[in-house]
């Protein structure tokens, strides 16, 4: 099998097969199912609208195992990539029967329950400036 590396703008596209391209990070787009931004944000509250099975990434059960049912309700821990193209929620379901209460979860297959979610940078912002105010009181 030939291997070509191929250079196009700032574009790497690996050929390994003619009609197979495999593109960096940086230039693969998004799974179809995915948005390009990230829908949900951590700690926010979240239901699982369908049932989450194992599709062989979790090695302690069979594949088609059920992981979580439908109506769980879990929050927001952690949000990652697969592939660079498919993002993976990381949620926490509290007070499951189920054998595992982290599971990874995609952005269809959950619908949020409470908005609450404040940016961080809002966050950090607002302490600053409320520090600034209270610092030129002080050097008054």
């Amino acid at each position: 099998m030939d291997v070509w590396l191929a250079y196009r703008s700032q574009e790497t596209v690996v050929v390994v097969d003619p009609n197979v391209k495999l593109h960096d990070s940086v230039t693969a787009s998004r799974s179809g199912k995915d948005e390009e931004e990230a829908k949900y944000f951590l700690g926010q509250k979240v239901e699982l609208l369908e049932d989450i099975v194992n599709d062989g990434t979790y090695p302690h059960a069979k594949i088609g195992t059920l992981m979580m049912p439908k109506g769980s309700v879990g929050y927001i821990k952690d949000i990652g990539e697969f592939l660079q193209v498919i993002r993976v929620y990381e949620v926490h379901f509290f007070g499951t029967e189920m054998e595992v209460d982290i599971i990874g979860c995609r952005e269809h297959e959950l619908k949020l329950i409470e908005d609450g979610y404040v940016s961080e940078d809002i966050l950090e912002q607002e302490a600053m400036d409320a520090h600034r105010k209270k610092m030129a009181k002080l050097n008054k």
